[in-house]
């Protein structure tokens, strides 16, 4: 605005040269996110985020979530176990019905972790992601414990051609005796087998820059969930609304080593689809 009020007096034709230039230099300093989105097209959600449409109707759901553009699905245990009530080859089937593809799917460490494996190969999903921790304890110790664990669990997921890997919350991120757990856990697992999906809301909310994570941890995060949040209610909100950057993010995928990322809320302003269909329409308009 400073420029036009100190130049009004130029010539038209001077005036005209300069819009032009000005024109042409903006159209060459597109976002970087627009960049990101044209490399990276898959649009994937996480069906928690739709959990008690999924229950009452899976196959009805997906296809809700496919109108609106998703391509990618990540799975999350229920009730009615790791897909909603449907078998492997049901989800399967109805995702390829749907061109949507089950990327991948959050699970438990637990007794049924055989059957969780066999489920992930029949539907062909790539990642097998453990959604928390699966002991408790705010230590050190038991951080460095956890990531031998998710080492071993890794090799043998990589055997079946499933890459392993842990989903964060908000948790992760207290220290203990001057050393914040998650940084723990990041230097202690063999990267090689497990593969850190980072939820970038629930970074934030701990008080934490994603960015930071990128920089020194540069290459390590697959996997993201793309979540704003009310940082002063620490609850998920539709995007722009809360205290996530998404564009910034989305400029520093390569850094970070992102190559899927799943829409992820909780909370919503009215129902879930039509947070959804919110949060899509303010992907493409920055795309």
């Amino acid at each position: 605005m400073s420029y036009f009020k100190n130049h009004f007096m130029i010539s038209r034709r001077n005036f005209l040269q300069k819009a032009t230039s000005i024109s042409v230099a903006s159209i060459m300093s597109l976002p970087l996110a627009k960049a990101a989105f044209a490399k990276n097209k898959n649009i994937g959600i996480q069906l928690y985020t739709v959990r008690k449409e999924m229950l009452e109707d899976a196959t009805g759901t997906l296809k809700k979530i496919a109108s609106l553009g998703f391509t990618d699905i990540e799975s999350a245990r229920s009730e009615k176990g790791n897909y909603y009530g449907l078998s492997a080859k049901e989800i399967k089937k109805v995702c390829d019905d749907l061109g949507m593809v089950l990327r991948s799917g959050h699970i438990h460490v637990d007794g049924d972790w055989s059957k969780t494996l066999d489920e992930a190969s029949e539907t062909g999903q790539e990642y097998l992601i453990c959604s928390s921790m699966p002991e408790k304890g705010q230590t050190v110790a038991n951080y460095k414990h956890t990531a031998e664990v998710f080492s071993k669990l890794g090799e043998e997921c990589k055997k079946g051609n499933i890459k392993f890997g842990y989903h964060n919350h908000d948790y992760e991120f207290e220290s203990e005796n001057g050393q914040v757990l998650y940084d723990v856990l990041l230097n202690n697992i063999d990267p090689t087998v497990v593969h850190m999906e980072l939820d970038l809301g629930w970074v934030v909310a701990a008080g934490k820059d994603p960015l930071l994570y990128f920089k020194n941890f540069p290459g390590k995060f697959p996997l993201w969930h793309l979540k704003d949040m009310n940082l002063t209610k620490k609850e998920s909100t539709e995007f722009g609304k809360g205290g996530l950057n998404i564009s910034k993010m989305l400029e520093n995928r390569e850094l970070s080593g992102m190559k899927y990322f799943f829409v992820e809320q909780e909370e919503y302003a009215s129902t879930p689809i039509e947070s959804m269909k919110y949060n899509m329409d303010f992907l493409k308009k920055i795309m």
